[in-house]
């Protein structure tokens, strides 16, 4: 893969990692109620399955270009009208809470923690659909192996997340439950950032993202 290929990816996965999901405040939450300690296992955790979706992705995609070529491009269309859906339906989304409102979560031990949050992970199909439809913008054929440029990209990806949801667990842990952020700004940042990624996956030339 071109080292442009790859900052590129790196700057758009990192963008999208700052602004927090539902699993980040699923990490916030346990770090709240349980300390930092029990908030970094849940990065740990989600990071595991999240790793799944990647070992997943991986093997798919590479099935879909042994197929054809054809059919490797037209996921990646449908990958990037899967982004623009997503910042569509996030950023006409009618919430009008705010980041304070904590999803409640039963205390457990750590062991019980780093599971859970793995299995909510795997069970995810959002984060599945996510990464089909993100990855294959960065990927081209001609590099080389799919598999691998998808394992690189997932491995990049991870690593970008474990930072970024541990700095949401520590900063949970020193701020408490006041994360006064409202949701209806935070579902505009989010929305046309999938748009604007969708749009430029869509008019991309076929050989580069």
């Amino acid at each position: 893969m071109e080292f442009s290929t790859i900052w590129l990816f790196v700057v758009a996965a990192a963008t999208l990692l700052i602004i927090p999901g539902p699993a980040v405040f699923y990490i916030m939450a346990r770090s709240i109620d349980q300390g930092k300690k029990a908030g970094l296992v849940s990065v740990l955790g989600v990071s595991v399955g999240g790793s799944v979706h990647v070992l997943a992705g991986a093997v798919g995609v590479s099935a879909i270009l042994m197929t054809s070529a054809t059919a490797f491009h037209i996921v990646k269309y449908l990958g990037a009208a899967y982004l623009i859906y997503l910042g569509c339906k996030t950023l006409f989304s009618r919430s009008d809470h705010t980041t304070s409102e904590m999803p409640e979560v039963p205390r457990k031990n750590l062991r019980k923690i780093f599971f859970e949050s793995a299995l909510v992970e795997v069970m995810n199909p959002k984060t599945a659909l996510f990464f089909l439809a993100f990855f294959p913008q960065f990927i081209t054929p001609s590099a080389g192996s799919v598999t691998l440029q998808f394992l690189l990209l997932g491995a990049i990806f991870t690593i970008l997340a474990l930072l970024s949801d541990g700095m949401y667990a520590v900063l949970a842990a020193h701020i408490r439950k006041r994360m006064n952020v409202s949701s209806k700004l935070q579902n505009r940042i989010t929305g046309y950032l999938y748009i604007a990624l969708g749009v430029f996956s869509a008019f991309a030339s076929p050989s580069k993202t």
